[in-house]
């Protein structure tokens, strides 16, 4: 699948500010099955000092600053995003979920390097804590000698199927254990909600950060801005690597799926944050558009 992705991003302040130093998480990663191109990154007002890095987890980080007096800020990001089919599944068919959180446990004397880097995400993170109310609630998908593969994708789906998508439910601030008792959030909170289940019964879970092609219903055209920034969950299997589900979807990503980042949770994949001086308070807006790149030369060779 070949996309442009925009990305818009944009800060109204009440007062004037006078000086902001930012870091923006907003380019697509380079992955075995997602490549970008003819990126461009444009500030307004200008930004000085820009330099890119990669984080502690690998995701692309630009850095800006702004020292002219300016009442808004806004950042847009385009690029063409290709993605290509993610590994096959049927390596780790017969895992475990108990043999795989006795490899998290004891990664370190085990020596394996993939295993040691995966028990970071077992641990607690700024907005995922692990409890006993998140275990008890995976362990009815998750019950002794089930398979890894099955159990995962049963709790998947069995979000999807008891939870509500309501973006008037929750806050960056609203605790899992709120979001547990309602059955209500947004994408951001059911990607928590099953990495808070996933880590309280010892298995290690990130946060993934990017976006979904979504198609408008039949007759109608796509709605420039309609997308948005979107999360799901990748699962580390020993011995296989990273399992993707979307317990907003109750699915497994595919090709419409493009990764911005990941991190333990929402706090390390922030698209945009900084701090600046003055400004008093501020709207935010985001507008986002995956829009499918038709290839011109394939469509007409099947005529």
């Amino acid at each position: 699948m070949k996309y442009q992705l925009k990305h818009l991003t944009r800060y109204e302040y009440s007062g004037p500010a006078t000086l902001s130093h930012n870091e923006a998480r907003i380019l697509p990663r380079q992955l075995p099955w997602q490549t970008s191109s003819n990126t461009q990154l444009i500030i307004n007002p200008g930004g000085l000092g820009f330099s890119e890095r990669q984080d502690f987890f690998g995701n692309r980080v630009t850095y800006f600053a702004i020292e002219a007096v300016h009442n808004s800020l806004e950042v847009v990001v385009s690029s063409e995003v290709e993605t290509f089919p993610r590994p096959a599944q049927d390596f780790f068919s017969g895992t475990a979920w108990e043999d795989a959180a006795a490899e998290m446990s004891c990664a370190v004397r085990s020596g394996n390097r993939d295993s040691i880097a995966a028990r970071l995400f077992v641990l607690d993170s700024p907005f995922i804590a692990r409890q006993s109310a998140l275990m008890e609630y995976a362990r009815v998908n998750f019950a002794s000698g089930r398979l890894l593969r099955d159990a995962l994708l049963e709790l998947n789906k069995r979000i999807f199927d008891e939870f509500t998508y309501d973006e008037d439910s929750t806050t960056l601030a609203t605790p899992l254990q709120e979001v547990l008792e309602t059955k209500r959030g947004v994408c951001q909170d059911f990607a928590h909600l099953l990495i808070g289940c996933l880590r309280s019964i010892g298995l290690a879970a990130r946060y993934v950060s990017g976006y979904m092609e979504t198609s408008p219903p039949p007759g109608q055209e796509k709605l420039l801005g309609a997308d948005a920034t979107h999360a799901w969950v990748a699962v580390f299997i020993p011995g296989w690597g990273w399992q993707e589900v979307d317990p907003t979807n109750g699915c497994v990503p595919d090709e419409r799926y493009i990764i911005l980042g990941w991190g333990r949770d929402f706090a390390d994949v922030t698209p945009l944050k900084g701090v600046m001086t003055g400004g008093g308070e501020h709207k935010l807006t985001v507008a986002v558009d995956v829009i499918p790149i038709v290839d011109v030369a394939n469509e007409r060779s099947l005529f």
